[in-house]
């Protein structure tokens, strides 16, 4: 039967929509650029989808199988596109569940996550009862608990005890036919029963076929004493007789072969308050190998034991937080991060002191020394876990990152790592070696040129070596990665033709026309796994190391929107790959001329430029330079011409600003402030002109006082010109400028405030990021410099900004220059936290506040500035959304491009609408704008509930 992909997407169109406004957003996409974007997952594969499908619900997922069905098109389901063997990625219909697939619920011993939830959001969730899930894969930060289940993740502490096998309590799936199945509804299982009598009988056939034969039996059970993730979860034939059970377990690890998996409960599982991190450091791998012997028989105290090589030492000896040790390292030498937990610190103690003493036995290179301080654990754990793209990193330019994931039996542990390098050797590789220890999982990095024949040949003979040597040592050829198409041609090797034969019936039983992912698992084509392998042609440097591992995927404001950095860079580098052939094909110039097309608006012009990525990428790549260099590199001479005139006229523009905010207003008051919106966000999508919204804010009109208070605590206050420009709506609760409610609260915490002599000419910059890489000469901030460093009396007075995207603007691009200087530039928030807080008397109000940390905040690292500040002003809880990292307004982009803005703040929106919440505070006047009209409440900066509550000092007689 042929593929109608034309009639099945001419369907999916008649349900895959959102309406706002009267508009359709369709949620199919099947233009090239989104569709090679959207394809991108972290694999060495390339696969590019005939269609990119986002359902919301399960009723939209029943309507999409049965579509499937009826056009036989084949289906595949993805959520965070973390996985690495190759079986989230397709050249059919990719299935996007992650956007509104994130509801969790709490029970009494158990959590209910839907597919799309984020593993360490779980935990989130989890914490304050001081549980967790049991997975804890290195990407937990990014990785769906779809994906998590879907391919029996493990990672770091979690071992084979606490995976989603050993952890699962139900499940809830949607199968071939749109039935759903779930395994926490008894109802719902007795029913499936009777409508599933078939599929229910063959499934017991096959579980009485193993324990009959009493050496497959034994055989299975061995396998799934160690980590492993080969083929399907066999062990739910053998471990459980009731079919609830078998049905609970069957789908784990089947990678989105058998259905659709779209809730998963999980039982809790304890978090230890207590912790303990020791970097062990040896001569050889061999001694690292005695050192795992003992601590795997000590894993009922040992969480974890993971084991670096020199080369992953080598890459990762420059990250600011490592040992001084790590310098000191040589060739040869390699190191174990080991971790202990307990609730009490006393059993923590006692078991710390028992593998001392037994680790005493085998000889390191700087002794044995456990830290308890948490800020350190976390910075080692965040290097270990973002190792895979650090490591990766280091590759040769044009070479594809190969990450391998196998399982050995302790014994056979170090032999099993001799083998690898060994097989590196041979095969004229260089490879870099860590994993799991505690478990016997290695993984491994090689980073072959295959576009050069002889390292392709030795690639393909390098992983049929790899797999018959896993096998001779009993181990296992994925242990925690999936299957995939990676192993799909080695899972009858390594399983044997009978249990292989048991794998494949059980496809065949849940999906008898293979429609769910097919290839992946079950595969005929022995060359799946070197085929369709990633393009790894060179881009400009600072993006080249990017290998597609998806960590930054989770603060982009635009991921829902267009594109995510990931999905930004891999355009850039396929329009390179293409521009570089010199014989283009009829379809390499439609698709350079299709990716080319849209560049501008999904790459350039939808990035909020906010570099929260940078500060998620485990190599502080920064995907907002794309868009500021397309900008620099393309702007006109007349675009230059007028940013140069206005940074030398900064007093007559923001006068000009103050007539158009001012123009703005009275058109809302004739009009009115929903009209005026409407109005001019339908006129933004028509002709681009700029948006007005609910809330924008009024003209500033207040002159500075040239009275002050004087005392021996001063400050300089920059007042940004944002800030000088903008006065708050007329809806918000304070409608007085920030400048005189932060002169307010310096009068009284007895503070003498300081306004730069040339305030008026003074701006940060940040206005004029899209010309100053050509043009430096435009940043006005250079030219104020000097100012600052008088009138702070070479640092000894603070300098404070009351705008926080300007603060960290100053803070980046002159860090030297500060720094040189001793200057003290601090964010107002963090200014009132620090100097203005401890000096004031509070009435707290007694009603919950609703918080957000701007971007700037985040990166900075003062974030936890306004919820302090907000703790003290309230009896109340003090709420935020923990998901929404960047809000998107951007500057100026809220007001040109609100489609941003908009979606960023979508998730935030309906979290506070949940909230029973009337006052919203945070730190920057145009975050505030967006975040107002998200919520349709008014948000002020955190110093304005600061001054409602501090009470004024007696004036002295």
């Amino acid at each position: 039967m042929q593929r109608d992909y034309q009639n099945f997407a001419k369907e999916c169109r008649e349900f895959l929509f959102d309406t706002t406004e009267e508009v359709k957003h369709y949620r199919i996409f099947g233009d090239y650029l989104e569709r090679f974007a959207y394809g991108i997952d972290a694999s060495c594969y390339r696969y590019i989808p005939e269609l990119v499908l986002k359902p919301i619900n399960e009723t939209e997922i029943q309507k999409i199988i049965a579509l499937s069905q009826k056009y036989n098109i084949p289906l595949t389901f993805r959520g965070s596109g973390t996985s690495l063997s190759g079986q989230a990625c397709s050249d059919s219909v990719l299935v996007v569940c992650l956007h509104k697939w994130q509801n969790i619920k709490l029970e009494k011993d158990s959590i209910w996550c839907d597919c799309g939830v984020i593993g360490s959001d779980a935990n989130l969730a989890l914490k304050p009862l001081n549980k967790k899930i049991g997975p804890d894969p290195a990407t937990i930060n990014n990785a769906s608990i779809g994906g998590i289940f879907s391919n029996n993740s493990s990672g770091m502490c979690c071992g084979v005890k606490q995976n989603s096998y050993h952890t699962i309590k139900s499940i809830r799936v949607i199968l071939y036919d749109g039935s759903i199945l779930d395994t926490s509804d008894r109802q719902n299982v007795e029913n499936f029963l009777q409508t599933h009598q078939e599929l229910v009988e063959n499934l017991l056939h096959l579980r009485q076929e193993i324990l009959e034969d009493d050496s497959l039996c034994k055989e299975i059970v061995r396998k799934f004493k160690i980590k492993n993730t080969t083929g399907y979860s066999l062990n739910a034939l053998v471990d459980f007789e009731d079919i609830t059970e078998i049905l609970n377990h069957i789908f784990i690890g089947a990678e989105g072969t058998l259905g659709f998996v779209s809730r998963v409960e999980y039982f809790m599982q304890e978090d230890f308050t207590h912790k303990a991190c020791a970097l062990i450091f040896y001569q050889t791998l061999e001694d690292a190998a005695k050192a795992i012997k003992i601590l795997s028989a000590n894993d009922s105290i040992v969480s974890a034991a993971e084991i670096m090589d020199y080369a992953c030492l080598k890459a990762v000896r420059h990250i600011e937080g490592m040992p001084q040790d790590l310098q000191n390292v040589r060739e040869g030498n390699c190191a174990i991060l080991i971790q202990l937990e307990s609730n009490t610190l006393s059993l923590l103690e006692n078991n710390l002191q028992t593998i001392r003493e037994q680790l005493d036995s085998v000889p390191t290179l700087f002794g044995l020394n456990f830290s308890f301080d948490s800020a350190e654990q976390e910075q080692w754990w965040k290097v270990r876990k973002g190792l895979l793209p650090i490591s990766a990193a280091t590759k040769r330019s044009g070479s594809t990152v190969i990450t391998e994931d196998i399982c050995f039996e302790i014994p056979h542990f170090a032999q099993g790592i001799q083998n690898i390098t060994e097989l590196f050797k041979q095969y004229d590789f260089e490879g870099i070696i860590f994993g799991h220890a505690l478990s016997g999982n290695v993984h491994f990095i090689i980073t072959p040129l295959l576009s050069d024949p002889q390292e392709c040949a030795n690639f393909a003979a390098f992983m049929d070596a790899l797999a018959q040597m896993v096998v001779a040592l009993k181990g296992s050829t994925k242990a925690e990665h999936g299957t995939g198409r990676m192993m799909a041609p080695f899972v009858e090797l390594e399983w044997g033709a009978k249990a292989y034969a048991i794998n494949q019936r059980i496809k065949k039983i849940f999906d008898a026309k293979n429609l769910f992912n097919p290839d992946v698992i079950i595969c005929e084509n022995p060359k799946i796994h070197i085929e369709n392998l990633k393009p790894a042609n060179a881009i400009e440097d600072y993006l080249n190391a990017c290998m597609e591992c998806g960590f930054c995927e989770k603060v982009c404001p635009s991921k829902n929107l267009t594109l995510t950095p990931r999905q930004r860079i891999a355009v850039v580098r396929e329009i390179e790959r293409l521009k570089s052939l010199e014989d283009k094909n009829q379809k390499e110039r439609e698709e350079l001329a299709a990716l080319e097309a849209k560049f501008k608006d999904y790459v350039v012009e939808t990035c909020a430029t906010c570099s929260l990525c940078q500060s998620m990428c485990p190599l502080s790549i920064n995907t907002a330079k794309i868009a500021i260099t397309h900008k620099n590199n393309h702007s006109s001479p007349l675009a230059i011409s007028i940013a140069t005139q206005i940074t030398k006229q900064i007093p007559l523009t923001i006068s000009l600003a103050k007539v158009g905010v001012t123009l703005a207003q009275t058109t809302a008051k004739i009009l009115g402030r929903e009209n005026i919106k409407k109005l001019s966000l339908l006129a933004n999508q028509k002709i681009k002109i700029p948006y007005i919204p609910k809330y924008m804010p009024t003209s500033n009109a207040l002159k500075l006082p040239n009275k002050k208070i004087k005392s021996s605590q001063k400050v300089l206050y920059f007042s940004s010109c944002l800030n000088r420009i903008f006065a708050p709506s007329p809806l918000a609760r304070d409608t007085r400028p920030i400048q005189e409610v932060f002169l307010s609260l310096c009068a009284k915490a007895n503070i003498e405030v300081i306004f730069p002599k040339n305030l008026e000419k003074m701006c940060c910059g940040k206005a004029f990021k899209d010309y100053t890489q050509k043009n430096p000469q435009i940043n006005p901030f250079q030219n104020i410099l000097q100012d600052l460093i008088e009138e702070s009396r070479n640092g000894e007075i603070p300098i404070v900004c009351d705008h926080s995207a300007c603060t960290q603007e100053m803070l980046e691009q002159f860090k030297n220059k500060l720094e040189s200087q001793k200057l003290q530039l601090l964010d107002i928030s963090v200014f009132a936290r620090d100097f203005i807080l401890p000096n004031l008397k509070l009435n707290p109000l007694d009603e919950p506040i609703g918080i957000y940390a701007v971007c700037a905040c985040k990166k900075g690292g003062y974030a936890d500035s306004i919820k302090q500040i907000a703790t003290n002003c309230t009896k109340s809880k003090v709420l935020e959304h923990a998901q929404t990292f960047c809000c998107g307004f951007a500057g100026n982009k809220g007001f040109i491009n609100p489609k941003l803005n908009q979606n960023a703040l979508e998730d935030l929106k309906e979290y506070f609408a949940k909230q029973n919440i009337q006052r919203f505070y945070a730190s920057s006047s145009t975050c505030e704008v967006g975040l107002s009209e998200a919520t349709n409440a008014s948000w002020q900066h955190i110093i304005y509930l600061l001054d409602e509550v501090s009470q004024t000092p007696t004036t002295k007689e």
